[in-house]
């Protein structure tokens, strides 16, 4: 393909910084069925706050719409939109076949679709593909029929897959700094995606031999993560009876060099508390039951039972009584410095401490509050009140918290307050106890 013209499809935390990168390279339009979303990004302003109106507006060959047509004369469209569980932990596709149906009708022979949404390994191929040639009467070529026939390469569309390995609030690996995984329906294809992100990816690409890799390569990651994180979970929690300060055994198994390094905390978001449920169900369907990663994502799904069983003995030890009790949990989004709260955990803790009839308050600078009301019902704090609160929980790690001071957030507590640190914010003498 001699000249590119893309669209992004999708324009969340990995749909717009793709679209940000190559609209200084290429002409680029990032698409999204969110209309509100597509005119703040027109003026600049990201909700998400990953990127700022300055590398928007250096992104001088990218525009946005919310209206199909403004896309139908593209030729690589890269799907980035998001896939999620529903409450029974079982893949919701809709948002890809949503997706791949619309991108489908506007298709044209020789097109590229590319996939980056996290999906288990063969949906491409097994969900995605049908639905583009049912939507645009157009065959697609893999690697098995291709065998070097140029007219085919005119006549029909290929796809690609390349995994997106975004780290929201992260701003010391940006998209450009992170290798990214390319593959593609035919060799041929592989290699014009590699061109492709080559444009803006310094740190490199690697390209694997098909579709069904790169999907793997991408579901182990998180999974891999989970389990990590599993572990030392469960290491807390047996430190915690053993009363021995878990950060200080993790520092002391850090001097190994080949020592995982892993703290222990609530895992939601939609990557590491989503992904492994993609594999699982996969495996379910092919016959096999995956012991070993479902016990992980059980151990990490019943973290915040086990924080509010923890809070109430420390409650409890410092006779605070828990019937109407004042407990205030500073952060609510998934991660520490993002504003993105999906599968966030924290409402775990927020559940729990009402279920005890306990007076819940939460207050998150990086939040919307209007976002979170919205979904939680829940109507963030927007100042916070001295000597006025019986536990203050420490939920996630955000720098903004860790500039306060834990001094500063002290005075948020009554005279005979706690404070309980998930993830180590601050020093273990600092706080009244942690995980």
């Amino acid at each position: 393909m001699s000249s590119y013209k893309i669209a992004i499809i999708g324009l969340g935390y990995v749909g717009l910084p793709l679209g940000v990168a190559f609209g200084t390279k290429i002409n680029t339009i990032g698409y999204d069925i969110n209309q509100e979303r597509v005119e703040q990004l027109q003026k600049g302003i990201d909700s998400t706050l990953e990127i700022g109106a300055s590398e928007i507006s250096k992104a001088n060959k990218l525009s946005f719409s919310s209206s199909i047509d403004d896309i139908s004369k593209c030729n690589v469209y890269i799907i980035t939109v998001p896939t999620p569980i529903d409450s029974h932990n079982q893949p919701i596709l809709t948002p890809l076949m949503d997706a791949s149906e619309a991108v489908g009708k506007i298709l044209s022979p020789g097109d590229i679709v590319i996939y980056e949404s996290t999906v288990y390994p063969g949906a491409t191929e097994e969900i995605c593909v049908p639905i583009l040639e049912k939507n645009s009467s157009l065959k697609h070529i893999s690697s098995d029929e291709i065998n070097g026939n140029d007219l085919l390469m005119s006549q029909h569309f290929f796809t690609g897959y390349s995994p997106e390995r975004v780290n929201p609030g992260d701003k010391l690996h940006p998209l450009s700094q992170i290798v990214k995984i390319v593959s593609g329906s035919t060799p041929e294809i592989a290699e014009e995606v590699k061109k492709l992100y080559d444009l803006i990816i310094t740190a490199g690409t690697y390209k694997v031999d098909n579709i069904k890799v790169a999907e793997a390569a991408k579901i182990i990651e998180n999974t891999q993560r989970d389990l990590n994180i599993a572990l030392v979970n469960e290491l807390a929690i047996i430190f915690n009876m053993l009363d021995i300060d878990t950060e200080a055994v993790l520092k002391a198994a850090q001097t190994k060099w080949n020592f995982a390094s892993y703290t222990p905390g609530l895992v939601g978001g939609h990557c590491i508390g989503v992904d492994p449920y993609y594999l699982t169900f996969k495996a379910n369907e092919i016959g096999y039951f995956p012991e070993l990663i479902l016990a992980g994502r059980n151990i990490n799904n019943h973290m915040g039972e086990y924080i509010c069983k923890e809070i109430t003995k420390l409650m409890a030890k410092n006779n605070i009584i828990s019937l109407n009790a004042k407990i205030l949990i500073l952060g609510f989004t998934f991660k520490e410095n993002c504003t993105d709260f999906r599968n966030t955990r924290v409402i775990d803790l927020v559940n729990g401490f009402k279920e005890m009839n306990c007076n819940v308050s939460v207050f998150d600078p990086c939040a919307d509050k209007d976002d979170i009301l919205k979904e939680y019902s829940i109507e963030l704090l927007e100042n916070l009140q001295q000597n006025f609160f019986d536990v203050i929980i420490l939920a996630v790690p955000h720098d903004k918290f860790k500039k306060m001071g834990i001094s500063n957030i002290r005075k948020f507590g009554k005279k005979k307050h706690i404070i309980y640190d998930i993830k180590h914010l601050f020093k273990f003498e600092d706080v009244d106890g942690r995980l």
